[in-house]
């Protein structure tokens, strides 16, 4: 048996059943180490077309053809099949291979025997195939007593870094562990100590090279799926991880790819029940801050619990931030990874973090300890940035869809931070129908608030259509819209000259546009009442029908 788990041409060749034909290697002898995956008796002069490859062809060359050009193609023919050795038994049809055959199969690699005496091929052939099972059978025990290590690895707290151990220094290569997308999560080499390679180091040039080729690991190596539900908009069965068994030191052998196929089943269940921790973890977080904000947890036992989950603020102010994602952006599963990759991306801020996540309601809340007041500012630009990449980073941004709309709330202690953080929510959620901006200050934002809270009554979408009503019939049917020029208008303070710059207007055609809204309007834009009606009413109809 040899360490693929077949049997050699020269393993057959030493059998009883062979060797009491009394073969002799008249050609290739330097490659009786060939695998012997399959035996087959035939006499056909076309038997190369019903071979696969790997196989022993047994003959008494009733097939070769009796001139030399027919002895040659029909041992190309098997040669290019693929097959590791023809045996020809001696007797009626060649009491010697003629030269043309033996030239052929010396030329084309292919070992060549010749049997002296007569053997029954149907005995040949079960011993052979006997001792291929037997040789596939012991490699299943092998990969079994690998996966047994593994399983027991596991139970005793070894994690995947120790599966990983036991396969590397099993297939004394190094093993890798990534994502779907080619992130490196866990690695591990062959041996210990100071003459153990650096997993790290091969994994880098291993990246390199695949770079380089736009296309997956390399081809010698062996890839295996890990399955048990990927990222977002995946189902259940979907590839996880790969393991990854590059050939550095010597070409995997089939049971290094069995035993890695095994334990991939393994790695499923730990990534499996690894995710459901997170999950659980993440809405625990969750739960907390929005009990916290709804005022169920009091201010002088918040910190405590909020260590528990691993937020130790310093005596700085808290800083409340609520994003809220779109619809179209909402994991469909499990949201672990789209609070991995957020929480990966904030460890750039260099502050405490404490996020949650809130299925049902579609939001992500945080909490941030700052050193000072006078950070909020730049943390939130720094936060907003890093929630709208964890978004990105968990697959869960496409385009055409809508970012994620962060609000950021006021600044305090735990003793009012309760109420900062129910605020920031439900300003986030009102604040889905404002204009694109990194962040939004829920302080500035009450009257958008109050509006939403409003949206429901007739009353409110009948002030929108007084106000701006003509506009929005006027917009429906002419050009140009008339609307974005008197929100400008407006955004500016009724400076016309910046009005003018913000539209890239020239100030006679801004003139025009605002004499023919005052004429629809029937109302003077120079009026502070006229002003202030119009601006709520464009306020409103974000929240209205």
């Amino acid at each position: 048996m040899d360490s693929q788990g077949g049997i050699t041409v020269r393993r057959a060749l030493e059998l009883p059943g062979l060797r009491g034909g009394l073969p002799e290697v008249v050609a290739c002898a330097d490659r009786l180490d060939r695998t012997v995956r399959w035996v087959h008796a035939g006499e056909a002069p076309n038997i190369a077309s019903l071979l696969k490859g790997g196989e022993l062809l047994l003959t008494t060359g009733l097939g070769l053809g009796a001139r030399p050009a027919e002895q040659r193609a029909f041992v190309r023919g098997l040669a290019e099949r693929g097959i590791v050795a023809l045996v020809v038994e001696l007797g009626p049809r060649f009491e010697r291979l003629p030269p043309a055959i033996v030239e052929t199969a010396r030329a084309a690699g292919l070992p060549l025997v010749q049997l002296r005496r007569e053997v029954p091929f149907v005995s040949v052939t079960e011993e052979i195939h006997t001792e291929i099972v037997n040789g596939h059978y012991a490699l299943v025990r092998r990969a079994d007593e690998v996966h047994r290590r593994c399983t027991r690895a596991l139970l005793d707290g070894g994690g995947v870094e120790g599966v990983l151990r036991i396969l590397a220094d099993f297939a004394g290569n190094p093993v890798f562990l990534e994502t779907a997308e080619g992130r490196l999560l866990y690695a591990a080499a062959p041996g210990t100590g100071r003459a153990a390679a650096d997993p790290l180091q091969v994994w880098d040039g291993l990246r390199g090279s695949r770079g380089a080729r736009e296309a997956g690991p390399p081809a010698d190596a062996v890839l295996v799926d890990v399955a048990g539900g990927g990222g977002p908009g995946t189902g259940a069965g979907a590839v996880r991880a790969r393991l990854v068994l590059p050939a550095v030191s010597a070409p995997p052998l089939p049971v290094h790819r069995l035993a890695v196929e095994r334990a991939a089943g393994l790695l499923a269940v730990v990534l499996m029940q690894a995710r459901q921790d997170e999950e659980l973890a993440a809405r625990g977080r969750g739960d907390f801050l929005t009990d916290l904000a709804e005022g169920r947890i009091r201010a002088e036992d918040a910190p405590a619990q909020a260590k528990v989950l691993g937020f130790a603020p310093g005596a700085g102010p808290l800083l409340p931030v609520v994003t809220v994602l779109a619809p179209e952006l909402l994991p469909p599963g499990n949201w672990a990874p789209l609070a991995r990759a957020v929480l990966e991306e904030l460890s750039s801020v260099g502050v405490p973090v404490l996020l949650g996540v809130r299925p049902l309601e579609g939001r992500v809340p945080l909490l941030l300890g700052l050193r000072g007041a006078s950070e909020r500012t730049v943390v939130a630009d720094r936060v907003a940035a890093a929630l709208r990449a964890g978004v990105a980073r968990a697959g869960l941004e496409r385009p055409g869809t809508r970012p994620p709309v962060v609000v950021v709330g006021a600044t305090g202690g735990w003793d009012g931070v309760g109420a900062a953080l129910r605020h920031a929510a439900e300003t986030a959620t009102a604040a889905r129908g404002l204009s694109e901006r990194p962040w939004h200050d829920a302080r500035r934002l009450d009257i958008d608030l109050l509006l939403w809270r409003l949206r429901d009554d007739p009353d409110l979408a009948a002030f929108v259509e007084r106000a701006i009503g003509p506009l929005r019939a006027h917009d429906r049917v002419s050009r140009p819209a008339l609307l974005p020029t008197l929100e400008a208008f407006l955004a500016h303070a009724g400076r016309k000259a910046e009005t003018a710059r913000a539209l890239h207007l020239n100030r006679q055609t801004l003139y025009n546009r605002l004499a023919r809204i005052s004429e629809l309007l029937g109302t003077d834009l120079d009026d502070p009442q006229t002003v202030l009606a119009l601006g709520l009413a464009l306020r409103a109809r974000r929240h209205t029908p």
